[in-house]
Formats: C-alpha cells, sequence, structure tokens
C-alpha cells in the first residue's frame, strides 16, 4: 500500500508545484485532477490537459514523476455520466475518454469518475438507463487497459432534493455496477455519515477495491436530532446538510486504525489517496497543505511507509 493524495485541493497550483511539495512532505503518489478547466471550485482543478495530450506532455509528464520519485495513480473526473442534459452528457462522456486516452499514454491504470443520475427520473430508471450507457465507456476503457474506478459519494448536491445524485454510494448498488464492469474508488467518509460501517464492507468488495480515498467525517448527533438524516431544508449551499462536514484524516468519526489494518488485512496494495475536503483547514494555500500535513501524520505510521 502507498500514501497518496488527490491535487483537487490545490487548484490554483501548477502540477510541478504539487508535486514537488507532495513528495517533499512524504506523499509517495498523486491521483491528478483532470477536469477541463478550473471554474474556482476543488472537484473542477485541471491539472494535465488530457484533452490535449500529444507526445510532448507525455514525456515531460513522466519526466515530472521520475524526477519526484511519485507515483501517478489515477486520473481524476468525477462527473455525472447521466446528466439529464443530453448535450452535456455528451461532453462529459467525451472528456472521459480523452481522459482514458491520456491514461493509456502514461501507464495509468485507473480514471475516476461517478455513475450520476438523471436527477428528472426515478431511481429504477436511472439504473436502466446507466446499463445502456456504461457499457460502451467501460469498453473504451478496457481496449486501453483502463479501468474505471467509481467513488461511492453520495453527491446529494446535485439532487434539488438533496437526494443521492450518485447512484453507487451502498454495497446494494456497487453489485450492480460491478455487473457493469466498474471498479471502486473507496471511501470510508460517504458510508460513514449515511450508517454503514467502513470496515465491514472491505473483505467483501476488496477485489473490486482497486484504488481508495482517505476522507475523514465529523458528525453532529445534536443537529441530526434537528434535521433529521437528509439534512437541512434551507442550506447554505448545495453540500450543507447541517449535521455533519467532511475532515482530513484523523479529524473525525473514521478509525482509521481497523481501516488501514483490514485493508492490508485482505490485500489492498493499491494507493490510499487523501481527499481533502476539510472546511476547518481551507481557505488558502497555507491551510490547506497543513491539513495536507495532517492527514499524512495521521496515516503514513499506518501504511507502512
Amino acid at each position: 500500500m502507498k500514501l497518496g493524495m488527490l491535487t483537487a485541493c490545490l487548484p490554483q497550483w501548477s502540477l510541478d508545484r504539487i508535486a514537488e511539495w507532495a513528495a517533499g512532505a512524504g506523499y509517495q503518489a498523486l491521483e491528478v485532477a483532470v477536469w477541463p478547466g478550473t471554474g474556482g471550485r476543488d472537484f473542477e482543478a485541471s491539472h494535465l490537459p488530457v484533452a490535449d495530450f500529444g507526445p510532448r506532455q507525455v514525456e515531460e509528464t513522466q519526466a515530472l514523476f521520475d524526477r519526484h520519485g511519485l507515483e501517478l495513480s489515477a486520473f481524476a473526473y468525477y462527473e455525472n455520466n447521466l446528466h439529464p442534459d443530453p448535450a452535456r452528457r455528451a461532453e462529459i462522456h467525451t472528456h472521459l475518454r480523452h481522459a482514458v486516452d491520456a491514461a493509456q499514454a502514461l501507464g495509468v491504470p485507473y480514471v475516476g469518475t461517478f455513475v450520476g443520475r438523471d436527477w428528472t427520473k426515478p431511481v429504477a430508471d436511472n439504473l436502466a438507463e446507466a446499463e445502456g450507457v456504461f457499457p460502451a465507456l467501460v469498453e473504451y476503457a478496457g481496449e486501453r487497459d483502463v479501468k474505471l474506478v467509481i467513488e461511492n459519494c453520495v453527491m446529494e448536491g446535485w439532487h434539488p432534493d438533496g437526494y443521492p445524485g450518485n447512484l453507487a454510494y451502498s454495497p446494494e448498488l456497487w453489485e450492480w455496477m460491478f455487473d457493469l464492469g466498474l471498479y471502486l474508488n473507496w471511501d470510508p467518509s460517504h458510508l460513514t455519515w449515511i450508517g454503514i460501517d467502513p470496515v465491514e464492507t472491505i473483505a467483501p468488495y476488496v477485489h473490486r477495491i482497486v484504488h481508495a480515498q482517505a476522507k475523514d467525517v465529523e458528525l453532529f448527533p445534536q443537529a441530526r436530532q434537528r434535521y433529521g438524516s437528509f439534512g437541512k431544508v434551507h442550506k447554505n449551499g448545495p453540500w450543507d446538510m447541517g449535521w455533519w462536514r467532511y475532515r482530513v484524516p484523523g479529524l473525525g468519526q473514521v478509525d482509521w486504525n481497523r481501516v488501514v489494518d483490514r485493508l492490508h488485512e485482505w490485500g489492498f496494495t493499491g494507493v490510499l489517496s487523501v481527499e481533502h475536503e476539510d472546511p476547518v483547514w481551507s481557505g488558502d494555500e497555507e491551510r490547506i497543505t497543513r491539513g495536507l500535513r495532517i492527514a499524512h501524520r495521521t496515516l503514513s505510521p499506518l501504511v507502512g511507509e
């Protein structure tokens, strides 16, 4: 197992700068954000131009990672592959294929994305639609020796009423999507707040957990007494549930000793990638990098560098 980090938390930094900082901080791998362009939000970070990725970019990227002794563990393009707008959906699928092409050129084994959801339709209709959408995407990736990995994020902010906007949040849905040829970028934080013990999901599904994300979550039970598990009605933003928030590993309720030990026990040898979405350690680069150092300090003794 190696300890890595997702670059999306530093959208204004170049990949060169991130690689230099990460290697100096003791990280071993980068999960690189490859959205088409930055929109001021961390999950739109663009650290490699995968839509225009020629031999020069391949050579420069390989040299960068070799210079810093880092592994490029995966590309991150977490978008809604079932978007209700056909034009937007087509754009997303096109860029996903660009990411796969660039991954093939660099020998990157995984491209991460979401199943997503058409929020205008019931869940059953979405599952049927996904069964028509994903086989072609999976085949495209497979022909290039790349696996599509799905993060189990709920993405409640994508749904107008705060219901799950990514139909990959539970083991029931994992089993369904595995049948479509998809793999799992496993994240314990999302499981924790929806009431699933993440440790209990490792042994049954480790054969499809090829990449993992390290994000913590802090719960506020008293606030849940007011809002319920579905969260606030009057939100301060699409992600404001009111009774929980994401934290860097070590500052929330996830038991990282048990999580990493169980990953070791069941033979996970991939990358555990820190996904920094902690609002406390955000706002400027000094606080973001301090949060990443807290995560590294928490996880590195457990991963076993």
